[in-house]
């Protein structure tokens, strides 16, 4: 199964339209997953022409977004449970945030957002996972998604690129 997943898209307010980079990549999804701060439910209608899409609001969204996904979710995907969380709050940095919201659950992969720092790396055996921006890359020199590919094993790739249309 192949996963795209992304995070902080903050549209209008820091893009129009989805990247180029990041829609050639969704038409080859089987599922999709957006770890919240949408910014509004285009986005979510946007993603729906290329597929599932499953995800958490942020601390930015609006009421439309809060009351059509959850704050935190998990999705079972080929026998993987995986995680998603947009990770604001108080207290801590976003990954130890994303990590205390799923202490106590079984899962092998968390999903989170907020930071907009790409990030890809185990934490004892869960495979954490902020797949940065692809709208909205701050201060960083590239733009970012990730794809996550789940069969027998799991399989995470950052996408880094220069242009956002």
């Amino acid at each position: 199964m192949r996963i795209i997943v992304m995070a902080d898209t903050h549209m209008p307010s820091k893009g129009k339209q989805l990247p180029k980079r990041l829609t050639k990549e969704l038409k080859t999804a089987d599922l999709i997953i957006h770890a919240g701060d949408w910014n509004s439910i285009e986005v979510f209608q946007t993603l729906t022409d290329f597929g599932s899409v499953k995800g958490v609001y942020g601390n930015v969204d609006t009421k439309d977004i809060t009351d059509k996904f959850p704050s935190k979710e998990i999705v079972n995907v080929k026998g993987y449970r995986i995680g998603v969380i947009h990770g604001h709050g108080e207290k801590m940095t976003t990954e130890k945030r994303a990590l205390e919201a799923f202490a106590g659950n079984d899962v092998d992969v968390i999903i989170f957002g907020h930071s907009h720092i790409p990030l890809l790396r185990y934490f004892k055996k869960v495979l954490l996972l902020n797949p940065g921006s692809p709208t909205d890359k701050r201060t960083l020199p590239h733009y970012s998604f990730a794809i996550l590919e789940i069969d027998e094993e799991i399989r995470a790739d950052m996408i880094f690129f220069t242009d956002k249309y």
